[in-house]
């Protein structure tokens, strides 16, 4: 048993879908190089394993990168576009971890994100928010959920995402870095 495993209190192990009506998967840049603009994406879908040595465990995620929304539609277009996205080429984003490890009161995350047909290693902070019971489900025996957090970051142009948009003066629009932040809810399947 892994003194990890001693550290999550009602740990649950077996397969989790994230549950994408209570979980948000969530970025932040920095705009103007004065401000912090949010967005995030509305479809998404991924699964969890929990294992008997939490570190062990693994996580696969899909994103739909049309279902960007920065609360700007002018904008989510833009970013839709060749200049960022390029959606219609490169329909999904995707994430699968390569290993856990724990780092002090919480754990790291190693992983790759595939996004515009590059992948590159993330390292995500990642948090065990808990294990509990949905009194609501209609079946208690699927009604586990699990709840995490994790927050990372990655340089957009490692994606080849290079759009910079350059402010009269000197300056950019964007910038390079690109902080991800992710609220993931997650159901337990039968079996």
């Amino acid at each position: 048993m892994s003194v990890g495993l001693l550290e999550i209190p009602s740990y649950v192990t077996g397969t989790w879908t994230i549950d994408p009506a209570h979980s948000d998967v969530g970025f932040v840049i920095r705009h103007l190089m004065i401000s912090n603009v949010k967005g995030h994406f509305t479809a998404f879908e991924g699964r969890i394993v929990t294992t008997a040595d939490p570190l062990d465990s693994a996580v696969t995620a899909t994103i739909d990168m049309a279902s960007i929304d920065t609360a700007n539609p002018m904008r989510d277009d833009h970013l839709r576009s060749a200049d960022f996205f390029a959606v219609d080429e490169h329909p999904t984003m995707t994430y699968r971890s390569t290993g856990i490890r724990p780092d002090g009161d919480g754990y790291l995350m190693d992983g790759e994100l595939t996004l515009k047909g590059v992948t590159r290693p993330i390292v995500l902070e990642l948090e065990v928010n808990g294990f509990g019971f949905d009194p609501f489900a209609p079946d208690p025996a699927t009604g586990a959920r699990a709840g995490f957090s994790a927050t990372g970051e990655v340089n957009r142009s490692d994606f080849g995402i290079t759009y910079t948009g350059p402010i009269p003066g000197g300056g950019v629009t964007l910038s390079e870095k690109v902080r991800i932040v992710l609220e993931i809810e997650a159901v337990l399947q039968a079996g």
